[in-house]
């Protein structure tokens, strides 16, 4: 079994902010001040006014 480590407290970088709609810390997209996951951002994409274009 391996030990566990203790979360690293970052004070830039990744993991710093949560996405504001679900919590995660991974990929969280901060351009445009979404502050969304990128699961999150593909769910309320369209409503926000973005397009897909390809």
């Amino acid at each position: 079994m391996a030990k566990m480590k203790p979360k690293k407290e970052r004070k830039f970088g990744k993991s710093v902010r949560p996405c504001k709609r679900c919590g995660q810390m991974n990929a969280v997209i901060h351009k445009y001040g979404l502050d969304l996951c990128r699961q999150c951002f593909r769910e309320v994409a369209r409503s926000l006014g973005f397009e897909k274009y390809s």
